[in-house]
């Protein structure tokens, strides 16, 4: 039961600290312009004239022109990788099974004089 009061008078007591402190904020009532009013005024014009000036449509379409050629000078360049990719998988080392992923043709020595290759973990 101790603990239960202890617990029941720390809650009144923070919700009691709460509505004071929203008791004492008293801005509503002033009549003069605060500070951070009158600076929030001038900022917003500011803000505004700096937003019709980016908004321009012809800033707007050069920078989609700017943004279109970018993407097609990208796709070249991709397509210029991938051309080249693909004719470095032509290569036997790759295409042929019998390299096992050598760069030359492993040797084909007969049953008693295999060796063990590092490369490929198989005897060859």
């Amino acid at each position: 039961m101790n603990k239960l009061a202890f617990h029941g008078l720390v809650v009144i007591l923070f919700f009691l600290g709460s509505v004071a402190m929203a008791q004492t904020r008293d801005q509503g009532n002033s009549r003069e312009p605060s500070a951070k009013s009158d600076r929030g005024a001038t900022y917003d014009v500011r803000m505004s004239k700096q937003k019709k000036k980016g908004k321009s449509k012809n800033s707007l379409a050069s920078q989609y022109d700017r943004k279109v050629e970018e993407h097609h000078e990208l796709v070249k360049a991709n397509a210029k990788k991938n051309e080249k990719i693909a004719k470095e998988m032509e290569k036997p080392q790759y295409s042929d099974p019998t390299y096992f992923g050598h760069k030359k043709e492993p040797k084909k020595r007969p049953p008693g004089k295999k060796k063990f290759c590092k490369e490929c973990g198989m005897t060859h």
